[in-house]
C-alpha cells in the first residue's frame, strides 16, 4: 500500500468512503484525513431550502476543505506510512456545479481555480461507484437526520457529475471500484479484495474494475 504517498477516496453520498478510508487509515498506519461535514450549519439548512442555501454550503465547504488539506498535507508526519484521505478537493467543484445556477458557479470556480493550484493531487484517486438504490439504503441505516429526505434524482446527478469529471481526466491516476455486489464494512473476503486491488501500480489514466 505504501507505493503511493497520498490516497484519495471518493464517491457518492452514501458509497463508503469514510469506511473505507478508515479502515485502511487503521490496517497501515496511514494519516487519515476526513472531512468534518458535521461541522457545516448550513448542510441541515440546505437539504430543506437548497435554492437559497446552495451558494454558502458550497463556499463554505470548499474554504474548510482547502483549509484541512493544506493543513493536513502541508506537514510531514514521519510515523505514518502515507496519507489517506475521505474526499478529494475537486468535489467542491462537483457539488457545486450540480447545485449552483450558471452565473454563481462560474464565481465559484474563479475562487476555486485558485486554491486547486495550491494543493497536492492524489497519487491515486480511488472512486467507489454504488447504484443509486443501495446509496439510499446506506443513508438510511446510518441515520443522519438532514440525510434522511435526500431522493435519488439529487444522488443521481451527483454521481453524474462525478463520472463526468472523471472521463475529462487524463493526468491523474483513476480506480473505479464498483463495490455493488460486495460488502467491504463487513466482511473481510471482500475488504481485502479491495486492498488488492487498490495495491497494485496503475498508469496514469482511468482504471475501473467490477466485483
Amino acid at each position: 500500500m505504501t507505493r503511493y504517498n497520498f490516497i484519495a477516496i471518493e464517491g457518492n453520498i452514501g458509497a463508503g468512503k469514510t469506511s473505507l478510508a478508515t479502515m485502511i487509515a487503521e490496517g497501515y498506519n496511514a494519516r487519515l484525513i476526513l472531512e468534518q461535514f458535521e461541522e457545516n450549519s448550513f448542510l441541515p439548512k440546505f437539504y430543506k431550502e437548497p435554492d437559497k442555501y446552495a451558494f454558502p454550503l458550497e463556499m463554505s465547504f470548499m474554504a474548510s476543505r482547502y483549509q484541512q488539506l493544506k493543513d493536513q498535507l502541508g506537514t510531514m508526519d514521519l510515523f505514518k506510512s502515507f496519507v489517506i484521505s475521505d474526499y478529494f478537493i475537486v468535489k467542491s467543484l462537483i457539488f457545486a456545479k450540480k447545485n449552483l445556477p450558471l452565473d454563481e458557479f462560474k464565481l465559484y470556480t474563479s475562487f476555486f481555480n485558485i486554491i486547486y493550484q495550491q494543493l497536492p493531487k492524489p497519487d491515486l484517486l480511488v472512486y467507489l461507484y454504488v447504484d443509486t438504490e443501495r446509496l439510499l439504503t446506506n443513508i438510511k441505516m446510518r441515520g443522519r437526520p438532514y440525510e434522511q429526505d435526500i431522493k435519488d434524482e439529487y444522488l443521481n446527478k451527483i454521481q453524474e457529475g462525478y463520472l463526468e469529471y472523471i472521463k475529462q481526466q487524463n493526468g491523474l491516476r483513476i480506480l473505479i471500484l464498483d463495490t455493488n455486489s460486495i460488502d467491504f464494512v463487513n466482511c473481510k473476503e471482500d475488504y481485502n479484495k479491495v486492498l488488492q486491488i487498490i495495491d497494485k501500480d496503475y498508469p496514469l489514466g482511468v482504471h475501473r474494475i467490477t466485483f
